[in-house]
């Protein structure tokens, strides 16, 4: 009698074997094929067969990567100890160097992304680490580059996030911009008393051509003083005027003589 069993399982083991080969990659993920453990080839997306105990596959995702930089300790060139945590944008350009060359590419952007923030940071002063970030994010971000662009990975931007000080620091920081204010304001106080007295010098040479021209601004000024509601009513008189008066008294009583 012919035994089916003979039939069946080999049959089932190839369905099993068959279905086991069977990989689909999504549209952002590569396949590194390994056959008998060399390299063999780069495949994705979709459909693929991958047969098993012979080819091994290493998926690779080729979406950007936000890694989180913890925070850092760094001396600045000042002596200045602050902590600065950043975000690293990067993606995986090149999947065969990516597995081959490094082993856990990760990990390894990951420290080096530590260290070349503490590295770059350190060679500045406080102030271009508050003011000039755009720059220090270059920096970052070129070195980065190169140096895992031989990992097959490609970072596109590095952001600094917080620049943490302690409470002394941070209460220096603002003893000196009170301090920078008021410089600024007595600087701009002073032009403005020498804006004022260039141009009260230029009045009184004007007022000075016209006598009649100064009799008549006193008297103004004595209309809009007199408009106060207040009961004294202080009023300067003209050292010219009160000697013409004086004057003008000799004259007339030696004329009476």
């Amino acid at each position: 009698m012919f035994d089916f069993q003979l039939v069946y399982i080999p049959f089932l083991l190839l369905v099993l074997i068959l279905f086991a080969s069977i990989k689909i990659l999504r549209e952002y993920e590569r396949g590194v094929i390994f056959m008998l453990g060399r390299f063999w080839k780069v495949k994705g997306p979709g459909l693929m067969i991958v047969i098993p105990g012979i080819q091994q596959m290493v998926r690779v995702d080729l979406r950007v990567v936000t890694m989180d930089v913890p925070p850092q300790d760094v001396i600045s060139k000042d002596n200045v100890s602050v902590q600065v945590n950043a975000i690293v944008f990067f993606r995986v350009v090149d999947p065969e160097k990516a597995i081959i060359q490094v082993e856990n590419f990760l990990m390894a952007t990951s420290q080096l992304a530590q260290t070349t923030l503490r590295a770059v940071l350190g060679k500045h002063e406080l102030d271009e680490m508050l003011i000039e970030r755009e720059r220090l994010n270059l920096d970052v971000q070129q070195i980065l580059d190169a140096q895992t662009d031989s990992w097959g990975i490609k970072v596109t931007n590095v952001e600094i996030k917080h620049i943490d000080l302690n409470e002394n620091m941070i209460r220096a920081i603002a003893r000196q911009a009170e301090a920078e204010r008021e410089r600024r304001a007595k600087i701009i106080h002073a032009e403005g008393e020498k804006q004022a007295s260039q141009t009260l010098m230029e009045a009184a040479e004007i007022l000075s051509q016209q006598p009649a021209a100064m009799q008549l601004r006193y008297l103004q000024t004595l209309t809009q003083v007199a408009g106060d509601k207040s009961s004294t009513l202080v009023f300067p008189i003209p050292v010219d005027l009160i000697g013409a008066l004086m004057g003008r008294s000799e004259k007339d009583s030696t004329k009476e003589h």
